[in-house]
């Protein structure tokens, strides 16, 4: 609960700086302030409870995927002095609204209370539809911010409509009280409608098939820091909140479920991958990529045992993959009409270093051993397997390979061909975000346990 407090008075810390014309000290500050709470939230691990009638719950589960996303946070952050140099007068407000953003996302996964994950939804979607329009200029991120405002409404409507029926059912907003209602009484069988509106709510918030449509577009016409929020911050929280909705609100999994999420998967993993293959620009291959990875962690909702530690170390691995990615993109796509791949040519002789960190950053991605990616889905496919889903391990497996294709279109232009524009210097922010990204990112995959052990 306190880490919720803390983020919320750095959010308007940051926003106090502008009044006082220390624009210059804002990111700094707000870095250190970030580093700080994740300290904070690390200690309480052991100070594990319940806070204001349940509304908010410290556990293992909200504090190790809190402090993740303090970290996703951090790098985001550390990103923005660059990325807003031109806009310097309204850098408080972009770094304010992604601590704010951060606010809801801890709320989301610390919630115990069903009007408490309703509100830090709305934190995070609000802050995300402000951040897709943010480049008031530009006509793409105009229509990025109305078509994400107008579809995040209809599936926030849709989440509401699920906690209305829920609510009914059982008359109760408190998840405790939902858990020993479920399991010692009869209840109306509206319930279940009620949790199916909150899976298609949320599944909406992942972007997963049926629900990716808006994705593409939005991933495409927004800046692109906000889309490196979107498909790292955003993604991993909807997840983790929806892994824990499931956990708490759903008694037991019919087969019937089971099937749901085994068609979900199997659809973003087939129709991310065939469509990432056909893109030039290279925001909209990543927002596929993103749909077919949503169908790797929506997998988790099928296992029985160490569910919880195999999302995390999934979501950990996609997102300083995600990080490392964006680092260089947004180096190499500034001031550039369309991210298209044709940027990245010759990209590996000008630069051998950022174009070391994106093909690796690729590769893990793709699930290429000693990277973090491949032992995250290695670890998935591999508890896939006992739950006698062998289809999904199969077409996973496939997905993965197909997944190289387009990887690999990046990797080439930048190796195997050339261009003669010469690019300006590399900022070192980016430079150092995306090789403590990488840095991440291997040792994930060399120490796994790291992870893996934080849930067990």
């Amino acid at each position: 609960m306190n880490t919720l407090i803390y983020i919320s008075g750095l959010g308007i810390v940051s926003l106090l700086a502008e009044i006082f014309n220390a624009r210059k000290v804002i990111v700094p500050v707000t870095i250190i302030g970030l580093l700080a709470i994740l300290g904070f939230n690390i200690s309480e691990y052991n100070h594990l409870g319940s806070y204001f009638n349940n509304m908010m719950v410290v556990d293992k589960f909200s504090v190790a995927f809190s402090s993740l996303f303090i970290i996703i946070t951090l790098f985001l952050v550390a990103l923005s002095h660059e990325f807003y140099k031109d806009q310097i007068t309204k850098i408080s407000d972009y770094v304010g609204i992604k601590i704010f953003l951060l606010a809801g996302a801890v709320a989301m996964v610390s919630f115990g209370n069903l009007s408490m994950f309703f509100l830090g939804i709305e934190v995070l979607s609000i802050s995300l539809y402000v951040l897709a329009a943010s480049n008031r200029l530009n006509l793409k991120s105009n229509e990025a911010g109305m078509k994400y405002f107008l579809m995040g409404s209809f599936a926030s409507g849709i989440i509401l409509f699920g906690i209305c029926l829920i609510y009914g059912a059982t008359g109760s907003f408190n998840l405790n009280s939902i858990s020993q209602i479920i399991h010692t009484t009869n209840y109306p069988q509206w319930y279940f409608i009620g949790i199916i509106f909150l899976l298609i709510g949320m599944l909406f918030k992942i972007a997963t098939v049926p629900f990716h449509f808006w994705a593409p577009d939005v991933y495409e016409g927004a800046p692109a820091l906000t889309t490196a929020t979107m498909s790292s911050l955003a993604k991993v929280v909807a997840m983790a909140t929806l892994y824990k909705l499931i956990m708490s609100l759903l008694p037991i999994q019919t087969y019937s479920f089971q099937l749901i999420i085994v068609c979900v998967a199997i659809g973003s993993m087939v129709l991310g991958n065939i469509m990432a293959l056909r893109q030039n620009n290279v925001k909209r291959m990543f927002a596929f990529s993103g749909i077919s990875h949503a169908g790797f962690m929506v997998s988790t909702l099928l296992l029985a045992n160490n569910a919880a530690s195999t999302l995390l170390y999934y979501a950990s691995a996609y997102s300083v993959a995600g990080i490392a990615f964006f680092a260089v993109v947004m180096y190499v796509t500034k001031d550039k009409e369309n991210e298209t791949i044709d940027s990245f040519n010759g990209f590996g002789k000008s630069n051998p270093l950022l174009a070391g960190i994106l093909t690796a950053s690729l590769l893990s991605m793709a699930g290429i051993p000693i990277l973090s990616g491949f032992f995250a889905k290695f670890f998935l496919l591999n508890q896939l397997v006992n739950t006698g889903w062998i289809v999904l391990v199969i077409v996973a497996i496939i997905s993965s390979i197909i997944s190289v294709g387009y990887y690999f279109k990046i990797i080439l232009a930048m190796y195997a061909k050339d261009n003669e524009e010469i690019l300006p210097k590399v900022p070192v922010m980016y430079q150092i975000v995306a090789i403590l990204a990488m840095i991440l990112n291997i040792t994930l995959g060399l120490f796994p346990n790291i992870v893996l052990n934080l849930l067990g």
